[in-house]
């Protein structure tokens, strides 16, 4: 081993983190949850101060199979979301939603299926056009640009390659994180589906890809409002995934092997239904320590009284989306 190096030390504190509140079958659920929420809130940093919504609709469209509307929201002073919102022609208002969240990629166009930029027809060709699958299933679906991506990324100058990685740094500067700040936006997406009588707010289900996965999961941590959960190819050990391989810099949260693994987080979506999904041959989410987090998750929802809300998929490839494997299981834990 190369002791120079600064991953020899990393390696070894990260196989020996302390995990203090890492789940244990003997621990009384509703005090150790508790616990968990309180550090996990502490963890991803200060939150933004809410402002009026604001919420303009800037056009509606007629499409074969839905209507769309195009609308803007303020998350907080000097941030804007816009996002799209898909309503299915067939069916009874109102719809159950799903939130669609891109990871790293061009900007949610993706998730509308639409192909902008040079690259985005090999994204698509991933299941990641997450909208239009919802809304073949019968759901409205919430399409909301992420911060630093599409049309909210980096403007500095225009040949920034990872577009996440200065504000991410300087969120951490401000005392917050890009995790914390993604999670307000989604937060907030959902006050402002209050705008739209379409939408069945007790029904809303989350659903993302790699780093729109993250904030899939995290954002459900948080967030009670989130009915279900579909986090794609994120779910992971922290030491396995983000903590040995390289990632980008919106995905770290300061301290967190201090306190918990990945998994242990799942105690504060459960009993609400979880669908992991998974790409065997992810290389960058390791399929064996996906195995071993969703060991986690079984464990932490028999304690929880729920066995049968949680499900692992396993898609037989790389990092995308599995949506012919992935929807039955949704449709099957969800009820809708």
């Amino acid at each position: 081993m190369n002791t120079f190096a600064p991953e020899a030390v990393h390696e070894h504190l990260l196989k020996n983190a302390p995990r203090t509140l890492a789940f244990r079958p003997r621990r009384d659920f509703a005090a150790w949850r508790a616990a968990v929420d309180r550090k996990l809130r502490e963890i991803v940093g200060l939150m933004p101060d809410p402002v009026p919504l604001d919420v303009r609709v800037e056009f509606e469209e007629e499409h074969e199979q839905f209507r769309e509307k195009r609308f803007i929201f303020a998350s907080e002073a000097f941030a804007d979301v816009p996002c799209h919102l898909l309503l299915p022609k067939t069916g009874t208002p109102p719809f159950p939603v799903v939130i669609c969240l891109q990871g790293h990629s061009t900007g949610m166009h993706i998730s509308l299926g639409r192909a902008k930029y040079d690259g985005d027809e090999k994204s698509l060709g991933g299941d990641r056009d997450f909208a239009i699958q919802a809304v073949r299933q019968g759901y409205a679906a919430l399409v909301m640009e992420q911060r630093c991506f599409g049309e909210r990324k980096d403007c500095r100058h225009e040949n920034v390659k990872q577009t996440c990685q200065h504000a991410a740094m300087v969120a951490l500067m401000l005392g917050r994180t890009m995790i914390g700040e993604r999670v307000w936006d989604v937060s907030r997406a959902i006050d402002a589906l209050g705008e739209f009588p379409e939408v069945d707010r007790e029904r809303i289900a989350c659903m993302g890809n790699s780093g729109g996965g993250t904030i899939t999961y995290f954002a459900t941590c948080l967030e009670p409002r989130i009915k279900v959960a579909m986090p794609s190819c994120y779910v992971c050990t922290f030491r396995d995934s983000i903590g040995t391989i390289d990632h980008c810099a919106d995905n770290y949260l300061p301290g967190v092997m201090r306190y918990f693994e990945m998994g242990d987080l799942a105690g504060l979506i459960a009993p609400r239904p979880l669908i992991v999904v998974a790409g065997r041959e992810d290389g960058i989410f390791p399929i064996k320590a996906v195995y071993e987090t969703y060991e986690t998750i079984k464990k932490i929802y028999a304690a929880a009284h729920a066995p049968d809300k949680c499900a692992l998929v396993i898609g037989e490839g790389g990092h995308r989306f599995y949506a012919d494997d992935a929807w039955p299981v949704f449709k099957r834990l969800s009820g809708w």
